[in-house]
Parts: C-alpha cells; sequence; structure tokens
C-alpha cells in the first residue's frame, strides 16, 4: 500500500503540535485522561486539519526534524498559555483555602497528582467538569485548529509575540482569580473583624475558638452561590484562552 508522503508527513506534524498542547492545556491535561485517549484525539485533530495544509518548503530528512521539534515546541507552548488563563479557577480555590481555614487539611488530588486542599480541588473538579459538560473545550480545541490557518507548519514561533501574551495571561489569571473569590475573601475578612470586636466586647466567650466553625460554614455557604456562576466564568476563561492561542500565532 503506497502512502502519498506529503500529507503523510502534515498529519504528523499537525497531530505532534495538537499532543504537544492537549498535554499542557487543561481539561485534557489532567493525570485522569489515559495518554491514549490524548494520541488518538491529537492524531484525529491531526488527519481533520491535513487538507488545509500547505507542504514543508524543504523535503529532507533534517527539515522534517526539525519542523517536528517545532511543533512541539508550539503546542506546549500554547497549551501553557491556556492554562494560565483557565487555572484561575482552581488559583481562586487556593485563595478561599488560604483564607476560609481548609489549607491546613491538604490532600492529595489525584487530578493533578499534587498535594491540594479542599476548595481548590474542588473548584478543579468544578471546572474540569463544566468544561466539557458546557462544551467550553471545543473553544479550546478551536482555538488550536484556527492556529494552523496562521502559523503554518514551516512557520517558527515569535518568542517576543509568545513573551508578550503569556504575560498578558499570566496577569489576566491573577485579576481573574481575584474577581472570582474577592467577594468571599471579604467576607470572611469582615467575619475576622467582627470576631475579634467581640472577643474585644466580651473576653470570656473566646469568639475565635467559635470563629473556626463559624468561618469554615460561611465559606461552605458563601462557595455554594459563587458556583452557580460558574459556567459563564469558564465559558469567558475559555474564550480568553482561545483569543491568547490565536494571538500568538500571529493572528490577532
Amino acid at each position: 500500500m503506497a502512502l502519498p508522503l506529503g500529507p503523510l508527513q502534515n498529519t504528523m506534524l499537525a497531530s505532534v503540535r495538537v499532543a504537544g498542547f492537549l498535554v499542557a492545556a487543561p481539561p485534557f491535561s489532567a493525570r485522569g485522561i489515559p495518554a491514549t485517549v490524548k494520541v488518538a484525539l491529537a492524531l484525529a485533530i491531526g488527519l481533520a486539519v491535513t487538507p488545509r495544509l500547505e507542504p514543508l518548503p524543504s523535503d529532507t530528512t533534517g527539515a522534517f526534524v526539525g519542523a517536528l521539534v517545532m511543533q512541539a515546541v508550539i503546542g506546549l507552548a500554547l497549551g501553557f498559555g491556556v492554562q494560565l488563563a483557565v487555572v484561575a479557577v482552581q488559583v481562586a480555590g487556593s485563595y478561599l483555602d488560604q483564607f476560609g481555614g481548609f489549607a491546613m487539611a491538604a490532600a492529595f488530588d489525584p487530578l493533578s497528582q499534587t498535594q491540594a486542599a479542599m476548595m481548590s480541588r474542588l473548584y478543579a473538579y468544578i471546572a474540569t467538569a463544566v468544561l466539557f459538560a458546557s462544551g467550553g473545550y471545543q473553544v479550546v480545541l478551536n482555538g488550536i485548529v484556527r492556529t494552523f490557518d496562521v502559523l503554518p507548519l514551516g512557520a517558527t514561533l515569535d518568542t517576543a509575540r509568545l513573551a508578550e501574551q503569556l504575560t498578558g495571561a499570566f496577569s489576566g489569571m491573577v485579576v481573574a482569580a481575584l474577581q472570582i473569590v474577592g467577594p468571599l475573601i471579604l467576607v470572611l475578612f469582615l467575619t475576622d473583624i467582627g470576631l475579634g470586636l467581640l472577643t474585644k466586647i466580651a473576653p470570656a466567650l473566646n469568639a475565635f475558638v467559635m470563629g473556626f466553625p463559624l468561618k469554615i460554614m460561611i465559606t461552605l455557604i458563601m462557595a455554594g452561590f459563587a458556583l452557580l456562576a460558574m459556567e459563564g466564568v469558564l465559558q469567558g476563561l475559555a474564550e480568553r484562552a482561545a483569543t491568547f492561542v490565536v494571538g500568538v500565532a500571529g493572528g490577532g
């Protein structure tokens, strides 16, 4: 069986870029997703975009190997930027752990294979589930597919543009995390002030001992209300991630 070399090379190069992207970009970067699923998805997307791809300018072995390495680097860089955009939800959960008193109860997180506290793990699980349930993952995948139009297989990654976009993505992640969890932190801060005033007025009550279960209860109640808006927040973060991918590639 004879296969045309040009389309086969294009499929391999496109699949490598998508595979590097899936390794780093949420929700596909979760350790709970088998590697075989990521490889199959990368091959499927590579086959789908092959007809629209132009062949490499050079057909030598060295040029092909260099293009493979470049596609892996491009995919990993784009995936890392998407992770910065979407991980704001998990960062918001870690902030809530610190102010709500859950940080001392860190446990092993099987999704990320790291130690994480309760709210951080909860927000990460919910973010992953909502991205799949609401179709946000399609927005992320659409972003990597669009890069083949603005960043062909033979092109190189603009490191200056990448650094600029990563800086913007990092600052946007911090701002988004504060926007998500800011009202909850404010409520917990006011709760601490109230407990301090109560201790000053009636020292015998030992309000700070009562404060631990009170803050936990308030954290759980406020976090429950915040989760109602999680779908809209994640949809916006997924769109921002897709914009980042195309911006790095040079399309806007």
